[in-house]
């Protein structure tokens, strides 16, 4: 299993807005017991999009399962977005680490139509449930965007209008230097807060055509320093390696030896056994 998943991220800009109103819509469960019984029914609230027109949604997702099979989860939830098509799905952002603790962490960001978000989330969880995982988070926050953008062209409007009535005033002439700068400049003024208003419902409307939808994945368990591996296991299997490794050398090493070993007690036997004995002195006569 490899230890890290290079993904390229797609830059995107993400319009920052702020506090949320106040009529926002938001349903989050958080590790409860009942929702990781029924996690199939748990991808999301069932919200059709004529019920909630103009506000943009966030699904995010908690995925718990084996660390060995996070990687392998997790590629199969962008191939299941490559095969929508860019036209509907789009993946942001990948990322996968495996911590200090030997614990793996990941996460993937996708881009959905808005119509098919909850299913792609659904399908989603189907795949974990079949790796043995569960679901330990799910949320969904909305926010109404329409009525801001609805907001946005009543002030572009007046803006407008504003405009108009300075310069029919210009038209009219009879100003003196000094009114007619000031006319200018809080013409100008008024033409950028059209411009800044524009460029806000632009990315409202860019959030409205695309969910945004988070899957993280995290480990189920494991012991600090060693993850979820068997410490005694792999002590065994390491004992029974270094015992084959042992026997392996010794056998190797008497193969290589052994002939030796022959030839030379070979040759000592042989040099014992044909010595020349030293000649005894005669015995002196008597």
């Amino acid at each position: 299993m490899r230890n890290k998943l290079l993904a390229g991220a797609m830059a995107l800009a993400l319009v920052g807005c702020g506090e949320k109103p106040a009529d926002e819509a938001s349903v989050s469960t958080s590790n409860a017991p009942a929702a990781e019984a029924a996690a199939s029914d748990a991808a999301g609230p069932d919200v059709a999009l004529n019920a909630a027109p103009g506000v943009a949604f966030d699904y995010s997702y908690t995925f718990r399962l084996a660390d060995d099979r996070i990687a392998r989860v997790q590629e199969e939830h962008a191939a299941a977005c490559e095969t929508l098509g860019i036209q509907r799905c789009r993946i942001v952002d990948v990322r996968y680490q495996l911590n200090d603790e030997k614990l793996v962490e990941a996460q993937t960001q996708f881009k959905l139509d808005p119509g098919i978000a909850r299913k792609f989330g659904a399908n989603a969880l189907a795949s974990v449930e079949k790796a043995e995982g569960v679901l330990a988070d799910a949320s969904v926050n909305g926010e109404d965007l329409g009525s801001e953008i609805l907001a946005s062209q009543q002030r572009s409007a007046g803006s407008e209008a504003e405009i108009a009535r300075l310069e029919e005033r210009l038209k009219q002439g009879g100003l003196d230097k000094r009114e007619r700068a000031e006319l200018l400049s809080q013409i100008g003024t008024l033409r950028g807060q059209i411009g800044d208003e524009r460029q806000s419902r632009r990315a409202g409307e860019a959030r409205i055509a695309w969910t945004s939808v988070a899957f993280n994945y995290a480990s189920d368990g494991g012991l600090p320093g060693i993850g979820r591996e068997n410490p005694f296991g792999n002590a065994w299997t390491t004992l029974l390696g270094s015992g084959g490794t042992l026997l392996s050398i010794i056998l190797v090493a008497g193969a290589a030896v052994l002939p030796w070993a022959l030839l030379a007690a070979l040759i000592v036997f042989l040099w014992r056994r044909f010595r020349s004995r030293p000649t005894e002195p005669p015995a002196p006569a008597a």
